[in-house]
């Protein structure tokens, strides 16, 4: 049986018999318990153990400090904590032993291991460990001793304390992380979400959802759980509405009250202001099923489960409390934004349409509800938002919006429309593109009430914050000072002040505040002290490089910890090459950060294809599928090498994840420079997935814009990688969920049967009851280390991890 520790696991193989080692005492450090914290006896209480881990929480996640053993003399008065520190080099099984006491409690990095006779086996990922041991009854300070006996002669263990811990994967995990900011109209109050996780609550996210007021610094109300969503702020900046348990509710800041305004509205989101007291509101009904037997299906949507759901607009009047329909339909109605008047409405509506890509159709209507007045602006193929700057209103889409008014490309381009641009829209169905020529893709946009817009960009790998005023069509970057703002809120005053979260490459989860006309931004709350203050972090090196059609490739290279470059080390590329650059947050479902402690020299790119570098770059990665994205990973790769003689060129693996995997799969038909792969839920067969994939159609209507199986067929087959699997000359693992609804586990299937028929080296794991995304904290730590084990094994040959996580049967 094993049992899962945060950086290890219990294990009950058998060692082979080598000689055990003392660790100098120098090396083991001493907390002491007070015996009058004890109260019975531990072993006589049946809460032994979680009295015993109760005793431990104060030295758990530091570094140890204070009386080393050596400095212990005599009897012993209270109960010894000993604090070891423990590093690794590499994958490392073993045991450790305390002699000289009858009841030892052993805790590795905060968890408790199971001993037999005074010692724990461990297994220990490469990293920096704490073990911390609770000693029950022993006598004398001199007869404690605590060795190390490794399964083999590899596994060893430095128990001298580093000046630097390496980040650890639960670290960059369970690091509290601000998700949501929510400003007040007049600046003063923010809803302010943070989460965290822990060993304890598991895959269970700690919520700390609050008002916090930024004045004082201070927290003023706060929700017990968490469940709280869809805040609406009343332009007074005293009411604040939140929908929680199904139900509307009022929070009066004046006396901090809650008040119920609905009964449970089952599916009621998105709550909006249309005057003081009037809220509007999506409210979804479950459709119609077809029975236990049968679904026949009525669209390709249809494949989605919650196609045949209606989502229609509601008000509720906040002092009667009643409530009214205001959208009818077969289809369902989004609502985009209101008018400052509150009496008009801007709403959207998706219709099912395959005449043309991207195989949709959005209708966009303002509505009066003062006089029922209905105008029609358009129908469009692409459409991302639209909203009010006073009277006027503006729309982000795509560059064929407005039958392709937004378009900066060459002749003979197809428009990447997930390039999002910004447009004023004219009643009478007038578009008037803005941003041309500004490179940065355009995500979403918010009016401000000086008259200008708030946008959030893809800025090439950033995604920051930028102002556009419309008074003269000028775009200025907000300096947030951070790299990926991942929410973000702005007040209504005159000067707006903007609320921001977000990370850099290096710099983990911070909030801070910034007024629109300053330059310089306040910090209110940073993660970094509070969780990695003992942690190292390397610095990261840009490597750009120029590709022969004259483009810039960036890049930047993540080190590992004490960064050697007379040393040869093993190197891991990663892309993605969809629609999207790899952006530079500290963290994620990819952490580069904690490859780099794990011995890796790890290069990011951002191949062609990717928004945030102009409309031509992004254009690209239509009708593509890899063409230009592989040659860009091949030669960045060669060149990166080259320059980098810290890098064996003979140790080289590559990953990426959905459309990076599809990558994967296709460059190692392509290229012999890397020696293993890795493709998570990645795309084999262009044609499966299309067919398939929950997005494949939509996806496809971009990517594979005009061109289908029956009128391309050489773009749906000779740019599948299966069809080249008989290319492939390095090992590879293919991790899929089986549950995935958006690139189906049948496309990891079909390169898994081919590698295998072909006699190839090939892995296929499989995440039961996962999705696209792997979300679960243990499920997640049990990824990285499957795919980091097979790295480890391939480049570092040492395949110890990998034969211990997958044992032959």
């Amino acid at each position: 049986m094993k049992k899962m520790l945060k950086y290890g696991w219990v294990l009950s193989a058998l060692f082979v018999s080598l000689s055990a080692a003392a660790i100098d005492r120098d090396q083991v450090w001493v907390h002491e318990v007070d015996r009058a914290q004890v109260g019975v006896a531990l072993a006589d209480s049946p809460q032994a153990n979680m009295l015993r881990s109760s005793l431990i929480q104060s030295w758990l996640n530091t570094l140890p400090g204070g009386t080393r053993l050596t400095e212990k003399n005599g009897s012993i008065e209270n109960l010894p904590v000993l604090h070891i520190p423990l590093a690794t080099q590499r994958f490392t099984q073993g045991k450790v032993s305390v002699a000289g006491a009858e009841q030892v409690s052993f805790y590795l990095n905060g968890e408790w291991v199971e001993q037999t006779e005074g010692s724990a086996e461990l297994v220990l990922p490469t990293g920096d460990h704490q073990l911390l041991v609770l000693v029950e009854k022993a006598d004398d300070w001199q007869a404690l001793e605590v060795s190390w006996q490794g399964k083999a002669d590899h596994d060893q263990v430095n128990a001298e304390l580093p000046n630097r811990l390496r980040v650890s994967q639960p670290l960059m995990f369970d690091a509290e992380t601000t998700t949501y900011v929510n400003a007040s109209p007049n600046g003063e109050f923010l809803v302010w979400r943070r989460e965290h996780y822990t060993e304890a609550t598991g895959n269970t996210a700690q919520v700390d959802l609050q008002v916090f007021d930024a004045r004082a610094e201070r927290t003023i109300f706060r929700w017990q759980d968490g469940s709280a969503h869809s805040f609406a702020w009343n332009d007074d900046s005293e009411r604040l509405a939140f929908i929680q348990n199904n139900r509307v509710q009022l929070l009066n800041l004046t006396d901090l009250s809650v008040t119920p305004l609905s009964s449970a509205l089952t599916g009621a989101r998105g709550l909006h202001w249309l005057s003081a007291n009037e809220l509007v509101f999506s409210w979804n009904e479950r459709g119609e099923q077809d029975g236990d037997t049968v679904k026949r299906y009525r669209a390709l949507e249809d494949r989605w489960s919650y196609f045949r759901d209606n989502s229609q607009l509601y008000v509720l009047n906040t002092q009667s409390q009643a409530l009214k329909q205001i959208t009818q339909g077969d289809s369902s109605i989004s609502f985009e934004a209101s008018h400052a008047s509150g009496d008009r409405i801007l709403v959207s509506e998706r219709k099912v349409d395959y005449r043309e890509p991207a195989h949709y159709l959005m209708l966009l209507r303002e509505m009066n509800l003062a006089t029922d007045e209905v105008i029609e602006l358009g129908e469009h193929r692409t459409f991302n938002q639209a909203f009010y700057v006073n009277d006027d209103i503006y729309v982000v889409a795509g560059p064929e919006f407005g039958d392709g008014a937004g378009r900066n490309l060459p002749e003979g381009f197809l428009a990447n429309n997930y390039d999002g641009q910004l447009y004023r829209l004219a009643r009478n169905g007038e578009v008037t593109p803005l941003s041309v020529n500004f490179n940065p893709a355009i995500g979403s946009a918010q009016a401000l009430t000086n008259g200008d817009i708030l946008l959030s960009t893809t800025d090439r790998d950033r995604t920051q914050l930028y102002r556009y005023r419309t008074s003269d069509g000028q775009y200025t970057r907000i300096s947030t000072g951070v790299d990926v703002v991942n929410s973000f809120t702005a007040s209504k005053e005159s000067t707006p002040r903007i609320y921001f979260a977000g990370s850099d490459a290096t710099k983990p989860s911070r909030m801070g505040r910034i007024a629109l006309d300053e330059n310089t931004a306040a910090v209110l709350w940073d993660s970094a002290p509070l969780y990695f203050r003992n942690h190292h972090i390397h610095d990261i090196r840009e490597w750009n490089f120029q590709n022969e059609r004259g483009d810039t490739i960036y890049g930047r290279v993540y080190l590992p910890p004490n960064f050697n470059p007379r040393s040869k080390y093993p190197a891991l590329v990663y892309y993605y090459g969809g629609t999207s650059p790899v952006q530079r947050g500290f963290t994620g479902r990819y952490p580069f950060n904690q490859w780099a402690a794990q011995g890796y020299v790890v290069y990011v790119l951002q191949p062609t294809g990717a928004t945030g570098f102009g409309q031509e770059f992004s254009a690209r990665h239509v009708n593509a599928w890899g063409e230009y994205t592989a040659s860009d990973i091949i030669e960045g790769t060669k060149r990166f090498l080259d320059a980098h003689d810290f890098v064996d060129a003979d140790r080289v693996g590559h990953l990426g994840a959905s459309y990076g995997g599809f990558m994967t799969m296709l460059l190692a038909t392509m290229t012999d420079i890397f020696s293993a792969s890795m493709s998570h839920a990645g795309i084999s067969n262009i044609t499966s997935y299309w067919g398939q994939g929950w997005w494949g159609f939509l996806y496809s209507g971009e990517a594979s814009k005009g061109s289908f199986p029956w009128n391309n067929a050489e773009l749906y087959s000779q740019q599948s990688p299966v069809f080249h699997a008989d290319k492939v000359t390095a090992p590879m693992l293919l991790i899929h969920g089986d549950s995935d609804t958006n690139v189906p586990p049948g496309e990891s299937h079909n390169m898994y049967s081919a590698l295998k028929l072909l006699g190839k080296e090939v892995e296929l794991v499989e995440y039961k009851g996962v999705d696209h995304h792997v979300i679960d904290r243990e499920t997640r730590f049990h990824w990285w280390d499957t795919y980091m084990a097979f790295f480890d094994k391939h480049l570092k040959d040492q395949p110890e991890w990998w034969d211990y996580l997958y044992p032959e049967k």
